[in-house]
């Protein structure tokens, strides 16, 4: 096992490179040393979790010397370790050591139990303890502490990048670097420990995760370690209260009753820093908390405005998470020092004006719901970020003027209501224009703007950007509008030298429009939603260095084409799209997978018609969509990384939808329309009104195990469709299916 870079670079002064074919394998638990050790010529294999099937071979075999389960009475207790142990060989073999030939129930319930808990304590795991020390002392002091805080967090719980950076922060573990902000500082400490394996990343999205979870037996590991060295005082059940004559540093109150947690007189309370509750409420006064810089109160259901009236006590405080609370006292412009406040889960309709004297505050969580009154979001000089900021009427979109002069503003999420309904033409452009502003700001790098989903199925306006207008030099790297289609891509797009993420909804994808998004050179990760293509054809070209693409075609009709040449570093495609007959495709058959070389993985999503009411499977395998799903698996075997593409279950899944197939969108006025079937408001508006075809289509993704996981599904209506159809009954079910035929998920119809 190696450790460190300087570890290999004094073994690779005795070993010779003479062309005589040998080679040099070497274990890490740290990336950066893999990448060392292959910097001439090698090649780096990750090691993934262990499948559930050879999960169960490697356990069985190391219990019983046998691959296969042989008591059956063991059967149930035994999947629950194993989906503890979550793939890990090391858990495995340690936990499968410690049942060695133990055969009754009541044993193995309590191994499950001590997962997590107290097998660190337990000498037989003492080979575990040893190879977890050995990573955990390799670490430098900076990163052991900030392994230590995640202790705060409870077993298997998903912990947000972007909070536990703020924690961090608030604590004063992170260091600033010259040329680094304090987040970027943070994010490489995270991104140092996924590295080293000690968290596990979750919600890989384009290239970057936005949180962890840590493994059971690395969290018991630290949880020994935070103990020994008093770093979190864990303050459980009411029942079974702890109390202890010590100093407390970061304390934790869990209470599983729905009862209030009572914090015992007898702790020292005067130097606690961080205060975390996860029970309906604690009774504690916050003046017992003199130096308290954390107060997380997020999963505290019962709270009530009284219990936070003294919150400007709290001196010292710069972090602050609420919940179900309706008010912030005056008080809270007292916190001189706080630098998040996240009020997502709270009930706040409006923002008290002495939110603008909190003059450090950098990070600012609201409900979409929540208002900022006039004049407020100019004088937050020191945001940094801000999600999510809602607009449901013309109003609320004048703030977006003050927050493109916020020079510190780096992160913004903005969320558009269903406003057309009730505006009329000349307030929905305003608002449109007020938009375009962000993008007039020099230090935004991240923004999205997407529309509520299941708002807007009966109108649409679609947003146009072409009016918009860039500064020199712009910052933006990642750019998100969803749910809220654009009517093209705009030429300014291509001046973008720093964009790197890309997510588009677009009524329609023109030739024009892949030229813009392909001369973008710094694009790594687009993915785009749309209805069709122009004259029912999308041709792909350029995109010199994108390494993930991701397309859906709403409708039939469309072909896709990548161009040779096209995409030549992609590295991860994924396609959805409809198709019943050769018409659906317009001609296009294998859409030149075979010139994307660079290809890693490939996942497809193909809807087409089968089954019925009382076989939802009959047809499949005779449908077109079928036989077009084999021409892909046939194209990626051409590739040159084809043994690794294909996977056990197969590329393609299968949905169930009618043939509709696009003719013509025109940009009209449906003001008659629109009064009759919305009630008025907004007659003068141009909307796109989704007359007629009423059916609802869900969309789902793919993921390599064969399971499907629902994703931003969302019922659509669209004008102008001609539509095959053939009988269903009103209980007729949507099925998605795997290659193998196998049923993945199921949905009623609406």
């Amino acid at each position: 096992m190696m450790w460190s870079t300087e570890e290999w670079e004094t073994i690779k002064l005795a070993l010779w490179n003479n062309n005589s074919g040998s080679r040099i394998m070497t274990t890490t638990r740290n990336s950066k040393v893999a990448s060392c050790c292959s910097s001439q010529g090698g090649h780096v294999y990750e090691m993934e979790p262990l499948g559930f099937a050879d999960s169960k071979r490697l356990f069985f075999k190391r219990a019983f010397d046998s691959e296969d389960l042989c008591y059956p009475h063991l059967k149930k207790v035994s999947d629950e370790i194993l989906r503890k142990c979550s793939g890990l060989p090391l858990a495995i073999v340690t936990v499968s050591s410690l049942l060695a030939d133990q055969q009754a129930e009541d044993e193995w319930r309590r191994v499950l139990a001590a997962i997590g808990s107290a097998l660190a304590k337990d000498p037989a795991a003492d080979k575990m303890t040893k190879i977890l020390s050995l990573s955990y002392f390799d670490l430098p002091h900076h990163l052991r502490t900030c392994l230590l805080y995640l202790t705060i967090f409870p077993e298997d719980h998903t912990i947000c990048k972007q909070h536990l950076i703020s924690r961090w922060t608030a604590e004063g573990f992170i260091h600033e670097k010259q040329g680094q902000s304090r987040y970027e500082a943070g994010e490489d400490y995270f991104n140092e420990l996924i590295s080293r394996s000690l968290i596990q990343p979750i919600d890989a999205k384009y290239g970057q995760v936005d949180s962890c979870r840590v493994h059971d037996i690395i969290l018991d590991f630290i949880t020994c370690k935070a103990a020994e060295e008093n770093f979190v005082t864990s303050f459980n059940d009411v029942e079974h209260g702890h109390s202890s004559d010590y100093r407390v540093r970061r304390l934790i109150v869990e209470n599983s009753n729905e009862e209030h947690a009572t914090i015992s007189t007898s702790l020292i309370l005067s130097q606690v820093r961080s205060l975390t509750v996860y029970a309906h409420y604690a009774r504690v006064s916050l003046v017992s908390f003199p130096a308290l810089r954390v107060l997380d109160l997020g999963k505290c259901w019962w709270l009530e405005d009284n219990h936070i009236a003294k919150i400007g006590k709290l001196f010292l405080l710069k972090y602050l998470r609420l919940a179900n609370v309706e008010l912030l006292p005056k008080e809270i412009g007292e916190l001189q020092y706080l630098e998040t406040l996240d009020i997502t889960d709270t009930r706040i309709l409006e923002l008290p004006s002495a939110i603008t004297s909190l003059q450090r505050l950098a990070s600012l969580y609201v409900p979409s719901h929540t208002r900022f009154p006039d004049g407020m979001i100019g004088k937050m000089q020191s945001l940094e970020y801000l999600g999510t900021f809602g607009i449901y009427f013309y109003e609320q979109g004048k703030p977006l003027q003050e927050l493109s002069q916020l020079n510190k503003l780096w992160r913004l999420q903005v969320l558009l209501g269903r406003f057309e309904l009730w505006e009329g033409k000349a307030q929905i452009e305003g608002l449109h224009s007020y938009l375009g502003t962000l993008i007039s700001s020099c230090s935004i790098r991240r923004l999205e703007i997407r529309k509520c989903r299941y708002l807007s199925e009966t109108t649409y306006f679609p947003l146009s950007l072409e009016s918009w207008r860039l500064t020199t030099p712009c910052s933006l790297q990642e750019l998100h509008i969803t749910y809220c289609y654009i009517d093209k891509v705009p030429d300014w797009m291509r001046s973008l030298q720093n964009l790197r993420e890309l997510e588009l909804y677009i009524v329609t994808v023109a030739p024009e429009d892949v030229r813009i998004l392909g001369a973008i050179l710094t694009l790594l990760f687009l993915k785009l939603k749309t209805f069709y293509g122009t004259d029912g054809r999308i041709l792909i070209c350029g995109f010199s260095r994108s390494k993930y693409f991701y397309l859906e075609l709403l409708y039939c009709g469309t072909s896709l084409d990548f161009e040779e040449g096209s995409m030549p570093r992609l590295e991860h495609l994924h396609l959805e799209f409809r198709v019943h007959e050769m018409e659906c495709l317009n001609g296009s058959s294998s859409f030149g997978i075979h010139h994307l070389s660079a290809l890693l993985k490939v996942d497809v999503c193909i809807f087409c018609n089968f089954g019925n009411s009382d076989n939802p499977m009959a047809g499949l395998e005779n449908c077109f969509g079928k036989y077009m799903g084999s021409l892909i698996e046939t194209a990626i075997k051409t590739l040159p990384n084809s043994s690794p593409l294909l996977i056990p279950d197969g590329n393609v899944a299968f949905g169930n939808v009618d043939c509709e197939h696009y003719i013509k969108i025109k940009f009209k006025q449906f003001e008659t329309d629109h009064e009759v079937e919305d009630g008025g408001g907004g007659a003068g508006s141009s909307h796109w009104h989704m007359r007629g075809n009423h059916w609802r289509v869900w969309s789902f993704g793919y993921t390599k195990s064969g399971n499907m996981d629902e994703k931003e599904g969302e019922g659509r209506k669209m004008p102008m469709v001609k539509k095959r159809k053939k009988k269903r009954t009103k209980k007729n079910k949507k099925v998605l299916y795997n290659d193998k035929c196998t049923p993945l998920v199921t949905t009623q119809d609406g």
